[in-house]
């Protein structure tokens, strides 16, 4: 063979190991994207969750609030029936007085009758009603409109619950629905591609926090948990969501705060961000789905997402809103 074709089979491979190292550096670079894409997808998927979870439980707030009225007005309207049942029970010994020696064929149904309007009714028609006593009827219609108030009231707090508990049901689905896509997409991703996405930004933890009084305690109660698992609706005492964590760091500190972002916003005075001090809770996103507890140093403690950790990162790490002092 000769030299002169040896040389030009080195310049052939010589070129073709050049074209797979320019494809495979093509490839690399065209990779990153790919995670990138991936990552934006499942950081949406994640905030679209919370926007619904914390929507979630803005209306288990409500649903609390309607059994609570619903129990009232339960009570009220039995209190109301029983002083109904008074007037009536008058009335009819009053009819009864008035018919005595007489046959009682014409007021039988008016006694046994427990239809508080049909009892009126049956009462207006009959012969001897003006000479009942009109205060005391005029009482038991009083009472009676009362009732059927009440009946009304409690009968629109109950369809109002049933309502509000299939909106529960629909916030679940839908939750679910969007994390089981954000974990399908994170399944499709390689190993140690998946681990740099959900282990992002655990900042250095400062040497000391400057906190003080019950400020001070909620930080180390936010602090503590750190490593602990984000899961919707949680609030302790092993996993958490955003509002679940600052709710229990200021509970542990005596402040009673509720296990919602939003709720929580209007818990105290609103501070600018050039007078944060630890221990106030700064909130994020428009509408405002997360919150988290500043703790200095431009930094945060707060429960970000599925498949994070309650962990420290920057205070500008996500869409800023404002900030409030609890307590």
């Amino acid at each position: 063979m000769s030299l002169l074709v040896l040389i030009g089979r080195k310049s052939a491979i010589a070129a073709s190991l050049a074209i797979v190292g320019t494809l495979g550096v093509v490839a690399s670079a065209s990779a990153e994207p790919n995670i990138k894409d991936a990552q934006a997808q499942v950081d949406k998927l994640y905030h679209e969750a919370e926007q619904v979870t914390e929507h979630y439980n803005n209306t288990r707030i409500r649903l609390a609030s309607l059994k609570r009225e619903l129990t009232g007005l339960q009570a009220d309207e039995a209190r109301q029936d029983q002083s109904l049942a008074a007037v009536r029970e008058q009335l009819r010994d009053t009819m009864l007085q008035q018919f005595e020696g007489s046959s009682l064929s014409a007021v039988g149904q008016v006694v046994v009758s427990d239809d508080p309007q049909a009892f009126l009714g049956q009462l207006s028609t009959m012969s001897a009603f003006d000479s009942i006593q009109a205060g005391l009827y005029d009482d038991y219609a009083t009472q009676a409109d009362a009732l059927a108030l009440r009946k009304s009231a409690t009968q629109q707090r109950t369809e109002a619950i049933a309502e509000t508990e299939q909106q529960l049901a629909e916030d679940k689905k839908t939750i679910d629905g969007k994390l089981a896509e954000a974990q399908k997409l994170l399944a499709n991703l390689k190993a140690e591609e998946r681990e740099q996405m959900l282990s992002r930004g655990d900042y250095r933890l400062p040497a000391d926090v400057p906190a003080s009084g019950r400020a001070a305690i909620a930080v180390a109660f936010a602090m503590a948990q750190r490593g602990d698992p984000y899961v919707w609706g949680a609030a302790g005492p092993n996993a958490y969501d955003c509002s679940g964590l600052t709710m229990r760091a200021w509970g542990a500190a005596g402040v009673s705060l509720p296990h919602s972002s939003s709720a929580q916003y209007g818990s105290g005075p609103r501070i600018a961000e050039s007078n944060l001090q630890p221990g106030d809770l700064v909130f994020y996103y428009s509408p405002i789905s997360h919150v988290g507890i500043y703790i200095g140093n431009g930094l945060i403690v707060h429960a970000p997402h599925p498949g994070r950790s309650v962990e420290v990162t920057s205070l500008h790490s996500m869409p800023y809103v404002g900030a409030v002092r609890p307590g």
